[in-house]
């Protein structure tokens, strides 16, 4: 099994997904480290709100996320 900072010298990119509750292939994904911290900086505006709106609504629209390779 790899490590987080073996998959950081491999050069891995991640993401964190937001899974819809109601509508199965739905979601959102950002880009993020190993750990699941997004750069908010590196969003866009839209790509910010969208961001904040799903760990929001992490429980009511989407379950919790989880952090995979990208």
């Amino acid at each position: 099994m790899l490590t987080q900072a073996t998959h950081q010298q491999a050069g891995t990119q991640f993401e964190i997904r937001f899974q819809s509750l109601f509508r199965e292939g739905r979601g959102l994904a950002f880009h993020c480290d190993a750990a699941g911290h997004v750069d908010l900086d590196s969003l866009s505006e839209r790509g910010r709100c969208n961001y904040l709106f799903a760990r929001a609504m992490v429980g009511r629209e989407f379950a919790t996320p989880s952090v995979r390779p990208a």
